[in-house]
């Protein structure tokens, strides 16, 4: 169908230029933090209150998406983003004290918490409203791999540039490919397949909302135990990532090596590449999406405790390698199931509130696992963050043990009515 496929291609340009515009910073930022003249637990701390800004705004502004519409919370959210990254520049040029950044880190928070839900549901909705029969995995796995594109060539630009100028550049450059990104959101996306219910209150659709994640989420078991796995992976994730920036300039020798920092999460995006364009051969060849979750997460595991124990640079880059492609396997994959049990209608509320558990573990885990690598060093602390995430297998079986209907049979877009979207589901339980 021709509106489909411009409904992909609208998708696939956002991802690119959102994806580009945020990982020129990624792959300095932990630098950047430091340069600023804080300490690991310090920095991660900032990171952990990005985690709480998400935390505290992801239900309003999951509601502000199914209400005033997803386009609207789209363009809130290139805005807000846009005006915190100028803010992080001025915190840094002003080497200002923590509690500056920890404002700073709370705004950038609810910038990506209008982004979370609003445009994975605005494009469910919209496939569906042009009768898109193809599969979801598929098309969430060409979104991963185009964001992997826009990594890799944002974090390599990233990591350079900051090292052939300074590292406030990279910010510079993010806040303008924003700017970009803002307009294209205006002139090509727009609601189709849902009707924004702007007449309501904000207050009193934020208080339904709990209702109907209480209802569709934490009663709905196979959503319940696969939402209850995103703290401890999430949280680590994030951790993982950005800890990787310093400590493989630590293995490399070079503390000034900004170019090192950049292309290790370059290695990250072209896993990503690989691990999105995969999906459809690995969907073919394994039956039930919870096997494939649950695989990822052991070989994820695995690579940490590795990475954790290694005092190799190219050892801890191969490891890398791993550990961002089966995470990258995983997230399609993990996408398609949930949507395929969640009605439209809330859509973006329930996968805000997916967000809103892994922004909770992000909260508790990236300070405490920065305050393990101000102790004990980074290595110790890989290890310390394997355990963590480990403790998301249980809940994955659990999962499995549903023997839900959206962990075999390809997604189509579930229908509004939210019987037909239970059905598809093994039940929902008090």
């Amino acid at each position: 169908m021709p509106g489909a496929v411009r409904v992909q291609r609208t998708y696939l340009t956002l991802t690119l230029l959102a994806t580009l515009a945020q990982s020129l910073i990624w792959g300095v930022n932990t630098l950047f933090l430091l340069d600023a003249g804080l300490t690991n637990t310090q920095a991660f701390s900032a990171n952990a209150l990005f985690s709480l800004g998400q935390l505290v705004f992801e239900v309003p502004t999951g509601v502000v998406a199914d209400t005033r519409g997803r386009k609207t919370s789209y363009l809130w959210g290139a805005a807000t983003l846009l005006l915190s990254t100028l803010l992080y520049l001025f915190m840094w040029w002003v080497t200002a004290p923590f509690w500056g950044w920890a404002i700073a880190s709370i705004v950038l928070g609810l910038g990506f918490t209008f982004f979370s839900g609003a445009v994975e549901a605005w494009l469910v909705d919209a496939l569906s409203a042009n009768r898109f029969a193809g599969d979801l995995d598929d098309v969430f796995g060409r979104g991963q791999a185009v964001s992997g594109v826009a990594m890799l060539t944002g974090s390599v630009a990233g990591g350079f540039i900051a090292q052939a100028s300074s590292l406030g550049v990279p910010y510079v450059l993010r806040a303008v490919l924003l700017g970009v990104t803002f307009v294209v959101a205006v002139v090509f996306m727009r609601d189709e397949g849902f009707t924004p219910r702007r007449a309501a209150s904000v207050a009193d659709e934020v208080r339904a909302t709990l209702r109907v994640s209480v209802d569709h989420g934490w009663r709905n078991r196979p959503v319940r135990w696969l939402m209850l796995t995103s703290p401890f992976i999430s949280g680590v994730m994030f951790y993982a990532f950005y800890a990787m920036q310093p400590y493989l300039l630590e293995l490399f020798g070079d503390a000034e090596a900004f170019g090192i920092a950049g292309l290790a999460s370059a290695i990250i995006a072209g896993a990503q590449i690989v691990g999105g364009l995969l999906v459809p051969t690995v969907r073919r060849r394994v039956r039930r999406r919870t096997n494939l979750l649950v695989f990822a997460l052991v070989v994820s595991v695995g690579a940490l405790v590795a990475v954790g124990l290694t005092t190799e640079f190219w050892v801890a880059v191969a490891l890398l390698v791993v550990w961002g492609m089966v995470f990258s396997l995983s997230m399609p994959v993990r996408q398609a199931f949930i949507n395929g049990c969640i009605p439209s209608s809330q859509r973006a509320t329930l996968l805000s509130f997916d967000a809103l558990l892994g922004s909770g573990g992000g909260t508790i885990a990236q300070p405490a696992l920065g305050r393990v690598a101000d102790v004990a060093g980074y290595g110790p602390s890989y290890l310390v963050a394997a355990g963590v995430q480990a403790l998301a297998l249980p809940f994955l079986l659990l999962a499995r043990r549903e023997e839900a209907a959206a962990d075999t049979a390809p997604p189509t877009p579930p229908a509004t009515p939210v019987d037909e979207v239970v059905s598809r589901c093994s039940g929902i339980s008090t």
